[in-house]
């Protein structure tokens, strides 16, 4: 278990560094809108086509895939219901918060933890894809809409092509789904590039908290309670008993898709706030909470089903 241990510490050490670094003023201001675009267009775009690139074809289609998408529309819905019904929150606030309580960290936490506690990082990749090919273009069309006026097939399916993030992740599907090899001259240098990702989001993510309180009254403390509690318990729970009863899935298969479940919310949800400009503290609050909150889920989880 001290793999995990020293995987959450990179990611705090990443995190404190960021905060450091914005309360030195020494990137100036605007600097986290400037590593936001830097990561969204450029960065995000390398570490996904080079995972995808390299994923097994047979594991981003197993069985273990449905099972994650019902638990996480499962949740991501009801958060819609209550905060859109109920709260009376608009679209893009709606988006955001549904986003943090179903949208799993797949990738700087996932594919470790995939590793340490599933024996094999591939069982990520699944995730990955059902993200960034169905929920991302969704999720990102809609907050477009809110930006234009209008959603609309069309608005989709631009917003979707225009998108380096997803065309990237298509890319590396198809290059997948080819049995193509990339020879080690065009792949590591892409590897090399995408593995910059993960740090400047991190480091992003840790200087938006300097000068800020989380849950801060007035910031949206029922939104980010409500998608913390979806995230950390009913995910992960709604992902064993539609694996155990919807689909009879074997032991380890559903050990596999409760941890899966019980991952923090991503990073990529406050890139998303941040690039609409739609509910930042709600989800950086939530991410933090989350990233935080998992760690004695994901224990628990292994010592109940490991």
């Amino acid at each position: 278990m001290i793999e995990i241990f020293t995987g959450f510490a990179v990611i705090a050490l990443a995190v404190v560094v960021g905060y450091v670094t914005a309360r030195s003023g020494l990137l100036g201001q605007g600097a986290v809108t400037v590593l936001a675009r830097l990561t969204f267009n450029v960065l995000a775009p390398f570490l996904l086509f080079s995972v995808l690139a390299t994923a097994d074809v047979g594991a981003l289609f197993s069985s273990l895939l449905p099972v994650s998408a019902i638990a996480a529309l499962t949740v991501m819905a009801g958060y819609a219901v209550i905060a859109r019904l109920a709260w009376r929150r608009d679209a893009g606030r709606t988006v955001i918060g549904a986003l943090g309580s179903g949208y799993v960290n797949a990738n700087n936490i996932g594919i470790p933890i995939a590793v340490y506690m599933l024996g094999d990082a591939a069982y990520s990749a699944p995730i990955v894809l059902l993200q960034l090919l169905v929920f991302a273009p969704v999720a990102l069309a809609t907050l477009d809409g809110r930006v234009n006026g209008r959603v609309s097939v069309r608005g989709i399916l631009r917003s979707t092509l225009a998108n380096p993030i997803i065309v990237s992740s298509l890319a590396g599907l198809l290059v997948a789904l080819s049995g193509l090899r990339l020879p080690p001259l065009v792949l590591v240098p892409i590897e090399t590039i995408g593995h910059a990702a993960v740090p400047v989001m991190l480091i992003s993510f840790g200087m938006s908290l300097a000068g800020q309180r989380v849950l801060e009254p007035g910031s949206g403390r029922r939104d980010v309670v409500l998608a913390s509690l979806l995230k950390l318990f009913a995910m992960p729970a709604t992902a064993y008993l539609v694996g155990r009863f919807g689909f009879g899935l074997d032991p380890h298969s559903l050990y596999v898709v409760t941890i899966l479940g019980a991952l923090p919310s991503a990073q990529n949800v406050f890139l998303y706030a941040q690039r609409y400009r739609v509910a930042e503290t709600v989800a950086r609050d939530t991410v933090f909470l989350t990233t935080l909150g998992s760690l004695p889920v994901l224990f628990a989880t292994a010592l109940l089903l490991g």
